[in-house]
């Protein structure tokens, strides 16, 4: 069978961003369900990067899920350099 493009209502579009609020921040912390590490976020660069190299995204996807990496990338070597800092001090 050819291939056959999808209608324009069923091709994915990048989610928007929840929006956060001081209130729904402090009503999450004081539930005691939040709890998201460094290591948490490392293990989410290690997933985009498997992910990407088997062919799980489609190329339109590609520009956010690439400065979602570079972002988290960054946020994880200033992180690993401050406790760096940390320790040796």
């Amino acid at each position: 069978m050819a291939n056959r493009r999808k209608p324009a209502e069923e091709t994915a579009t990048a989610p928007t961003q929840p929006t956060v609020t001081p209130e729904s921040a402090e009503q999450a912390e004081d539930s005691g369900n939040v709890e998201l590490t460094v290591n948490d976020l490392a293990a989410i660069k290690q997933i985009i990067d498997i992910a990407s190299s088997r062919g799980a995204f489609r190329p339109n996807e590609m520009v956010a899920i690439g400065t979602t990496y570079s972002r988290l990338e960054n946020f994880l070597t200033v992180v690993s350099q401050q406790q760096q800092a940390q320790q040796a001090g």
